[in-house]
């Protein structure tokens, strides 16, 4: 066995979920869709959540005539951006200075980073209703804050429960999740 392969299993390779406390390896996709490790199932919809909700914020802009259908193409062209960078950048985290290169390894870590994107499809909806001209701009992007603050929340209780937290614990975490939400829900009423 290589020394990075039992760094590895340790959990101490960089951005590698290692054990969660149910002792289960990173490996472990019970719970998870699509075969997923629930680490990186969690990772990527606070990630993608978060990146969707910031950006949704950016781009609603007082200036100009709003066009929530161009936003929401370029919030999932930086979710896919993302997500690619994320899955390529762990692939060639563990590569060896031996040489290890670009393979289907590298591949399947860049598709495992689905979730991120996934995480992000409710605020492309709304946006997509807005460029319907199902409500405005301005109104879509307040209801993305505030679905994505709940799911912010609901993430955060996941990953709690998960990990084998009671239910009061597993609260408390989502409420800590909750606090990016409205970070940055504060900043977007700032910045207007």
């Amino acid at each position: 066995m290589r020394s990075d392969d039992s760094a590895r299993r340790a959990g101490s390779v960089p951005d590698d979920p290692g054990r969660d406390t149910t002792g289960a390896t990173s490996g472990d996709t019970s719970g998870a869709p699509l075969g997923v490790p629930i680490q990186r199932l969690l990772f990527g919809g606070v990630y993608g959540t978060v990146l969707a909700s910031s950006l949704a914020s950016a781009l609603d802009d007082d200036s100009g005539h709003p066009n929530p259908g161009y936003d929401a193409l370029w919030i999932l062209v930086a979710a896919v951006a993302a997500a690619a960078a994320h899955g390529y950048a762990h692939a060639i985290a563990h590569w060896s200075a031996g040489g290890r290169k670009a393979t289907a390894e590298t591949v399947r870590s860049v598709l495992t980073e689905w979730p991120l994107v996934a995480a992000a499809v409710p605020t492309l909806f709304v946006l997509l209703g807005a460029s319907a001209h199902w409500w405005s701009e301005s109104g879509g992007i307040n209801a993305v804050l505030v679905v994505n603050t709940a799911a912010l929340f609901g993430w955060g209780l996941w990953a709690a429960r998960a990990a084998g937290q009671d239910w009061a614990a597993a609260c408390r975490v989502g409420g800590v999740d909750v606090l990016l939400g409205l970070f940055i829900v504060s900043a977007n009423a700032l910045s207007h």
